[in-house]
């Protein structure tokens, strides 16, 4: 990856595509677990593709470019939130498309959707992209334990909104 990154910034453009290729799944399943919807995540997405390429040679570490790019997309989705703030206030309703058949797919897709904002970024992070929490405190720029202490809050926030809700109903 490295060596592509290197090609890229030199401006080799099918050198940027393939990196782009190579991490389209991460970039989805990130925007979408924020933004709640596929054409925002889209957007996000076609956002992050053209910041990246027009910034490629600010990256300092070619080693660090997963990294730098799951925040340049981070900000975006951010930024799609914001604007859709202020056009529908108190509006934020995560809508699931195109359901899959999978169960559990579909609880994990509810079980994100129950959580915070903040604490649904982090799960993605850690559990679907894998990334180490060092990794995820530089991602979002605040301090590992910053990151743990919201990993707990969510993991709690999940026991309460879900597990003691299907206890209820029982």
């Amino acid at each position: 990856m490295e060596n592509l990154v290197k090609r890229a910034k030199a401006g080799d453009s099918e050198a940027f595509s393939e990196l782009m290729i190579k991490n389209e799944n991460s970039m989805y399943k990130v925007a979408r677990a924020i933004l709640g919807n596929d054409e925002d995540a889209g957007d996000a997405m076609q956002d992050t593709v053209l910041i990246c390429w027009e910034k490629i040679k600010t990256l300092r570490h070619n080693s660090y470019f997963r990294t730098w790019m799951t925040r340049i997309l981070i900000n975006r989705c951010i930024a799609i939130l914001d604007n859709k703030k202020k056009e529908i206030p108190n509006t934020f309703t995560a809508e699931i498309k195109n359901l899959n058949t999978d169960i559990e797919r579909a609880e994990w897709k509810a079980a994100l959707n129950c959580l915070d904002e903040k604490y649904r970024i982090l799960i993605v992070l850690y559990y679907i992209e894998g990334y180490k929490i060092r990794e995820i405190s530089k991602i979002l720029d605040i301090k590992e334990t910053t990151v743990k202490d919201r990993m707990k809050a969510a993991k709690k926030q999940y026991y309460e909104r879900i597990v003691k809700s299907e206890r209820s109903k029982l």
